[in-house]
């Protein structure tokens, strides 16, 4: 990884770059496909923050993120999250510390928006990426969304 790390909007110009994103096909099962990614945001506009994470001039991963969504769904606004909902880092790229760097990116416009924690969601198992987000301090909160193990990241 360089210095010259960088996320990117998703636009006509970089968009089937985005979408070839593969990670390792034992990963597939782990996360859904870019291309997915990009349906949701397109509807749900204003929520997702989908963005392409590039090294010098080489795409090596992507990102969604959302901001202050009532988690709990009820109108109440008692449970206003912000986080990570979808990380892909191409095949080739992993283990080169661009996983951190969009969480850590992630942190920072969370913050730059005035939140105080980060949310993500992961399949749990000895094949998902729980040890990474723990490594990367997050605890886990004791909720599932769907058949997903929810991980939040204090950022005070």
């Amino acid at each position: 990884m360089t210095n010259a790390v960088h996320l990117e909007k998703i636009t006509s110009d970089n968009f089937d770059i985005a979408i070839g994103l593969k990670v390792r096909s034992d990963q597939e099962h782990l996360v859904a496909p870019v291309v997915k990614s990009l349906a949701e945001a397109y509807v749900h506009p204003g929520v997702a923050w989908p963005r392409l994470i590039v090294d010098d001039d080489r795409p090596v991963g992507f990102l969604m993120a959302f901001f202050d969504i009532d988690y709990a769904g009820d109108g109440t606004g008692t449970d206003i999250r912000s986080g990570l909902w979808r990380l892909n880092i191409a095949a080739d790229e992993q283990g080169r510390g661009y996983g951190r760097f969009a969480v850590e990116s992630v942190a920072a416009e969370i913050r730059r928006r005035g939140g105080t924690r980060l949310t993500t969601s992961w399949h749990p198992g000895g094949d998902g990426p729980e040890s990474f987000y723990l490594g990367l301090g997050f605890r886990l909160t004791g909720e599932m969304s769907g058949d997903q193990t929810v991980g939040e990241l204090d950022l005070r």
